[in-house]
């Protein structure tokens, strides 16, 4: 399953620092961001099983970043 979010991060360093934080949080999960999107995409990809959008969202905003799950009508194919 795939997750896309809408995120305020817009440096290569809050990404990463983003990205390691849910690797290690998040064990069979696999994100990245697109910070070349007018969004700042995040992308998370869960190897087995759901993703818990709120989950998520809720590790952004603790590092005081805002995030809400884009509906499946504006991710391009």
């Amino acid at each position: 399953m795939i997750e896309v979010f809408k995120t305020n991060v817009n440096k290569a360093s809050q990404a990463k620092m983003l990205i390691d934080q849910i690797h290690s949080i998040f064990e069979n999960h696999e994100a990245n961001f697109d910070l070349e999107d007018c969004d700042k995409i995040l992308r998370v990809k869960c190897r087995s099983g759901f993703i818990q959008p709120s989950l998520f969202i809720s590790l952004l905003n603790d590092f005081g970043f805002q995030a809400e799950v884009l509906p499946d009508n504006h991710v391009a194919a």
